[in-house]
C-alpha cells in the first residue's frame, strides 16, 4: 500500500487539501479573495493534469490514484458549486450546478457498479466527458472571479459556459447511461 503514495497520488491529496483553503479564503473579507480563490482552483486544475501527466510518463499508475483522482476532482468541482450558490442564491446558477452535481453522483454511482460486475469499459471517460469537464473548470475560474476584465463581462461568460457545461453534462449522461443499458436491462 505504502508504494500507492507515489508523486502523482500526493498532487492528488493537495488538491483535495486546497478544499479547504480555497473555502477559507472565499470567505476572507479582502478585496482580492476572488482572485486567490481563482487562483487556488486553477492551481488545483493544474496538478488534476500533472498528476496524470507524471503517472504516465513515470510509469507510477496504481489501483489508488486512478480511484483517488476522479474523487478529488468531483470533490473540487462540487464544493465550489456549492460555495458559488451559495454566495449568490438564484435558480440560474443553482439549476446548472445542481444538474452538474448530480450526474457526477450518478455517474461515479453507474461506473462503480459497472465494475463491480466486470463491465467498467462500457462507461469510460469519451472525450465529450473530457469537453464537459473542460467548459466547466473554465466556468468556475470565470465565476470565482466575477470580476470584469477590460469590459469583458467575466461573469456572463462564466454562466454562459456553466450553462453549456450542464447541457454536456446531460448529454454525456445520456450517452453513458445508453452505453449501460444492455447490462442494466439484465
Amino acid at each position: 500500500m505504502l508504494h500507492e503514495f507515489n508523486l502523482p497520488t500526493c498532487l492528488t491529496f493537495l488538491r483535495i487539501a486546497l478544499i479547504p483553503l480555497l473555502a477559507v479564503v472565499f470567505y476572507l473579507p479582502w478585496e482580492y479573495s476572488n482572485v486567490a480563490c481563482t487562483l487556488i482552483f486553477i492551481f488545483a486544475g493544474f496538478t488534476d493534469w500533472l498528476d496524470g501527466y507524471l503517472a504516465r510518463k513515470m510509469q507510477l499508475e496504481t489501483a489508488f490514484g486512478a480511484f483517488l483522482d476522479p474523487v478529488a476532482d468531483k470533490l473540487m468541482v462540487a464544493f465550489v458549486l456549492v460555495l458559488l450558490v451559495q454566495a449568490e442564491a438564484s435558480p440560474y446558477l443553482a439549476i446548472p450546478a445542481a444538474i452538474i452535481i448530480g450526474r457526477e453522483i450518478t455517474i461515479a454511482s453507474l461506473r462503480e457498479w459497472m465494475a463491480e460486475i466486470g463491465q467498467r469499459a462500457k462507461v469510460k471517460v469519451s472525450q465529450l466527458g473530457k469537453w464537459k469537464t473542460t467548459a466547466q473548470m473554465v466556468a468556475i475560474a470565470f465565476l470565482l472571479y466575477r470580476d470584469d476584465i477590460f469590459n469583458l463581462p467575466v461573469s456572463m461568460i462564466g454562466y454562459v459556459l456553466l450553462y453549456i457545461a450542464a447541457i454536456l453534462t446531460l448529454w454525456s449522461m445520456a450517452n453513458y447511461l445508453m452505453a449501460a443499458a444492455s447490462t442494466l436491462r439484465e
